[in-house]
Order: structure tokens, then C-alpha cells, then sequence
């Protein structure tokens, strides 16, 4: 009898112990999301919505896009309005996101669109083609670069790289703390399975990401350190020249994210709309995230030279940058009450904490050269009704 979760995925990573010892649980994490063909990013299939195994913001309602763009307009105008802006997301998806926001920036800002690039990066390759007929309409506006061309600093642009949903899908360094001192996971294999296994940190990196941050994990007490967070948002910073990093996650500031409460860390994986804590079930086909350090993409982008200009809960980001105005303009074209009650209901789900987006998620703006900004997230959105 084969093995519930006999991949050809989960067959690799065996042969890869057997053949060089045990392995850090992000080398784990890399080949179960990013292995070419068969890892759960790389993979052929749709992942995102009713379909797939989770949802987004982008699917909730196209509001949420919407207002991304009256932000990234009010960018625009905060650089002074440059004759070349360049949008860039970064795990651009089957391109839904990007689509609400060029359909608002062209009906909003028609001096905008006209100097407007907008640049997808992608891991999983077919994504290309689908993106490309799902804005065939705005094709002379697009273009395309790997996530590759992006971490080797060789993209240069003036204008707002925008993410949803990355950061927490990077794989991570897993670290717990014994009475020896710190320890890494592992992963090995034992009999037909997965095991692991406890070492000296296969980098200093991991204890100096704590002590920076100041953090001393509880004995017994799991976390999680992204390094590779650490090392994109420093790319990011070397390929903008001038302009904003807009980066919307599920995490917390370092205190809260390494509290004691999270004494098992934040590891979680996604499989049709389940959460599943054991990383080691469906190698490859389930989604695995953990949560951001916020403190460490604020501290580490000043040192790349990001400025913080704004942090705050989605929904305040939300509200602040328009996203009331949006639903009274939707309302006033709804044609029935029926469509106005799940219009409201919806965009509730967006703003809304314990059980709907609002507060799960963060939204962390940054920017590079841009003197005393003035954008829609930093009004006092208690003012504005």
C-alpha cells in the first residue's frame, strides 16, 4: 500500500536526507512551496479562493484594490508627479489585484495611467500567461520580471512595489529554546516519515536576530526567524531609487510575535480552507505561512535606507485611504437593497476584527527619498466622518 502522501515531492526531500544528513526545516520549507514543478507555489492549480485553499483580500471585494490605488495615486503626487511610475507587485498571483487597481487608477487618474508601468513578479511560471489575459486590456502598460531578478538587485525603478500576502509564505528558520541554549529543527526521516531533530543553529544569524530585537524565548518555547524576509526587503530597497514599499501581512511588532503566549510559534498550514499544524502531511499541496515581524521589516529597512511612514491595523489603513467612500459609491449605483446589504456585509469583512481582516492584518508603508509625505493612511481617519 503506498503512502498517504506518496509524492514525487515528498520522494525528493527523502533521498536529499538520506543522501546528505538532516536538513533545516526552512531548507523543508523551501522544497515543499518552491521546489520547481512541484512545490505548492510552483505548481500548476489554483490555491487562492473558493477553489483553492485559502482566501485574500483581493477576493473579498475589488474595494479592497481600489483603494490600494487612490493610495498609490496619492504617491504619484507626493513625488511630484514623475513622468515615469512604476507599480511593481510582488507576488502578483493570477493578477487580480493588479487588474482592480490599473481599472481605478485609469478611471481616476487618467495623467497617472499615462506615464504608469506595472511590473508582475511571480514565482509560478503559467501565472504569466494568465495575468496576461486577465489585463489584456491594459497589455501596453505591463511587463514581467522573476523573483530572482528581483533579490539580485538588478530592477530599477521610481514609483511603489506593493505586496498581500508574501512575506508570511518566505521560509523560515525554526528555533527552540532548551536548557542548553538555543537550538534549530531539523528535519530527518524516520521509517516512513518526517522526524525531528534538534542542533546548534546551522547559522549565527538566528541567535542575533533574537538578541537584536531583544527577545529571550521562554525554555520549551518554539518561534520562527525569516531571514529571507530580512534579505528581500533589502533588495527591495536597492532596486528603488525613489518612491514606496507598501507591504500588507498577517504578524506583529517582536514583542507580541515572541511573547510567551506563542509558546508553539506561529506555523500554520492552509489546505481547502482547513488549518493544519503538522508541516509534514501532503508535502507540497498544502500551504504553509507563519506570521511577520513587523519590528524587523521597520528596523531593517531604515538600516537599507526605507523610512517608516506609516504602521498601523488594515482597517485603519483601509478607512483612512478611502475605503468609506468607496462603498457610498458603490451603493449609489447599487440597484437593489438586497445588493447594498451584501455590499456593506462585505466590505465588513475587510475592516472587521475577530473573525473578519481588520485587525489580523498589518499594512507597513515605507518610503526611500521622499520628503514629508502626505498620504491617505496618515490622515486621522476619526476625523473624517
Amino acid at each position: 500500500m503506498e503512502h498517504l502522501d506518496d509524492t514525487p515531492l515528498r520522494k525528493l526531500i527523502r533521498e536529499r536526507i538520506a543522501a546528505r544528513g538532516k536538513i533545516p526545516f526552512a531548507e523543508f520549507m523551501v522544497a515543499c512551496l518552491y521546489e520547481p514543478g512541484l512545490g505548492y507555489y510552483t505548481s500548476p492549480g489554483r490555491k487562492v479562493g473558493a477553489e483553492g485553499d485559502f482566501y485574500t483580500s483581493i477576493n473579498v471585494h475589488q474595494a479592497f484594490g481600489r483603494v490600494i490605488a487612490r493610495e498609490i495615486c496619492q504617491m504619484w503626487e507626493t513625488l511630484g508627479c514623475p513622468g515615469s511610475f512604476e507599480i511593481v507587485e510582488a507576488g502578483a498571483g493570477h493578477g487580480q489585484l493588479a487588474k482592480d487597481i490599473l481599472d481605478t487608477i485609469r478611471a481616476v487618474n487618467g495623467e497617472l495611467y499615462a506615464v504608469l508601468t506595472c511590473r508582475l513578479i511571480e514565482t509560478e511560471p503559467s501565472l504569466r500567461e494568465v495575468q496576461r489575459q486577465l489585463l489584456a486590456e491594459h497589455a501596453g502598460k505591463l511587463a514581467w520580471s522573476s523573483p530572482d531578478e528581483l533579490a539580485a538587485g538588478t530592477l530599477r525603478f521610481t514609483g511603489c512595489l506593493y505586496s498581500n500576502e508574501l512575506l508570511d509564505s518566505f521560509p523560515t528558520h525554526l528555533v527552540e529554546m532548551t536548557g542548553a541554549g538555543l537550538r534549530e529543527v531539523y528535519v530527518t526521516v524516520a521509517g516512513d516519515d518526517f522526524a525531528e531533530e534538534l542542533d546548534h543553529p546551522s547559522t549565527p544569524e538566528l541567535a542575533e536576530y533574537l538578541a537584536r530585537l531583544g527577545i529571550t524565548l521562554n525554555e520549551g518555547q518554539r518561534a520562527e526567524i525569516n531571514l529571507n524576509a530580512v534579505r528581500w526587503l533589502a533588495a527591495v530597497a536597492g532596486s528603488l531609487e525613489r518612491g514606496f514599499v507598501l507591504t500588507i501581512d498577517y504578524g506583529y511588532l517582536a514583542p507580541e510575535l515572541y511573547g510567551p503566549m506563542r509558546q508553539n510559534g506561529t506555523l500554520l498550514c492552509y489546505y481547502r480552507h482547513t488549518i493544519e499544524e503538522n508541516p509534514y502531511l501532503r508535502v507540497g499541496q498544502q500551504d504553509m505561512t507563519t506570521h511577520v515581524d513587523f519590528s524587523t521589516l521597520i528596523e531593517q529597512g531604515e538600516a537599507a535606507g526605507l523610512k517608516k511612514i506609516w504602521y498601523g491595523e488594515q482597517y485603519r489603513f483601509l478607512v483612512a485611504a478611502g475605503i468609506m467612500e468607496e462603498l457610498m459609491a458603490l451603493e449609489a449605483v447599487a440597484t437593489r437593497e438586497e445588493e447594498r446589504l451584501k455590499l456593506r456585509l462585505t466590505i465588513k469583512k475587510l475592516l472587521l476584527p475577530e473573525g473578519g481582516m481588520g485587525d489580523t492584518f498589518k499594512v507597513l508603508v515605507q518610503g526611500k527619498g521622499v520628503e514629508n509625505p502626505h498620504l491617505l493612511c496618515m490622515r486621522d481617519w476619526s476625523r473624517l466622518f
